[in-house]
């Protein structure tokens, strides 16, 4: 895949950091989703860490100056680990959230790690304020006859949702979710090991793509959190993306289809529940195809943007630049990202000519 895509991305500012008399970012403002809200306000939700890596989404609106995100304004507390599958005896968190905006039902849908009893596994939340979110549930996959694998066996993380129906398995319209299993069952059950579906040759954590039938989502939203048809979409392919990649904000509209920007790992991973791996994340782009966004027109061979700066490279984990938002703001787009897994920056996305 040789074409590029036409897209540059330009660092701007650090926009979030710790606020350090707030026990809920003690260790770190990271990873945001974003949205408007009924006011027309632009809003970021920060992923919040507190001591012991108990993580909770926040509410920030964002404060413009000169048509650019220049700093926030925080609003509290708007998820936390409550369920059981959101806590574990060791453990607690509502992780990297992200948010589509889906226009046809009014709604945003977050996606989120729940981390719970048997490690991160993905779940769903609405809302149409961005204040008060009502719990979908854990992702769940029905039983594919072309899968020799319970995808529901799995950690899937860096879950995002397109915000428009698109043609599904044998053309039903869905809306689609792209994600990223990860195949070591050993990573839930000690001893347990690498067990990829057939068919799959390379084991590297990969983006892949299920759908969820429109019809049975506008009959009950709750359907958007039962997923079927999986398959992978992209695998790691570059230097800069050797360990896994990963989705990051939705999937928004360009002229030549579905822009997805993502992040690519190098390094070693000993530990996947450590923030003391030797990694390095970058982040890139994808062009997927207007009407079938699992075939991938083009990626970048580069990373638009890789860790450079003192916020980018120390942190809880150094060497991190982490897309997880991306907004409009008077005409111009704008992505925000993690910095080193402590702070939250932004960058200003431009299409080059």
């Amino acid at each position: 895949m040789t074409d590029p895509v036409p897209y540059a991305l330009t660092r701007l500012r650090t926009l979030m950091a710790p606020d350090p008399d707030d026990p809920h970012e003690a260790e770190g403002v990271l990873n945001p989703a974003s949205g408007r809200g009924p006011d027309g306000e632009l809003y970021l939700l920060p992923r919040l860490v507190a001591a012991g890596n108990v993580s909770r989404i926040g509410l920030a609106r964002v404060l413009v100056a000169d048509g650019e995100p220049v700093g926030v304004e925080r609003q509290g507390v708007v998820l936390e680990p409550a369920t059981r599958w959101e806590r574990g005896a060791r453990n607690a968190g509502t992780e990297d959230p992200r948010t589509t905006w889906l226009p046809e039902l009014g709604l945003h849908v977050m996606t989120y790690v729940a981390y719970g009893p048997l490690g991160p596994r993905t779940a769903l939340a609405v809302s149409d304020d961005l204040r008060g979110w009502r719990r979908l549930g854990p992702l769940l996959f029905r039983h594919d006859p072309g899968l020799d694998v319970d995808l529901n066996l799995y950690p899937t993380k860096d879950a995002v949702l397109l915000p428009e129906v698109v043609p599904g398995p044998g053309g039903e319209p869905c809306y689609a979710l792209l994600h990223r299993p990860t195949w070591d069952l050993g990573l839930v059950r000690a001893g347990e090991r690498m067990w990829p579906p057939g068919g799959v040759t390379d084991p590297r954590p990969s983006i892949w793509i299920s759908y969820a039938p429109a019809a049975a989502v506008r009959a009950d939203v709750t359907a958007l959190a039962v997923q079927h048809g999986a398959r992978e979409v992209a695998r790691p392919e570059r230097p800069w993306e050797e360990l896994k990649i990963g989705a990051g904000p939705a999937p928004f509209r360009v002229p030549e289809g579905w822009l997805l920007l993502h992040h690519g790992v190098t390094g070693e991973i000993t530990d996947p529940w450590s923030t003391e791996n030797a990694v390095r994340y970058c982040a890139g782009a994808m062009l997927l195809d207007p009407t079938d966004p699992s075939r991938v027109l083009a990626r970048s061979a580069e990373p638009l943007l890789e860790p450079e700066t003192a916020d980018e490279r120390h942190g809880t984990v150094a060497d991190v630049v982490f897309p997880t938002a991306v907004e409009q703001v008077e005409g111009r787009t704008f992505v925000f990202y993690g910095m080193a897994d402590a702070r939250i920056g932004v960058a200003r996305l431009d299409r080059r000519a």
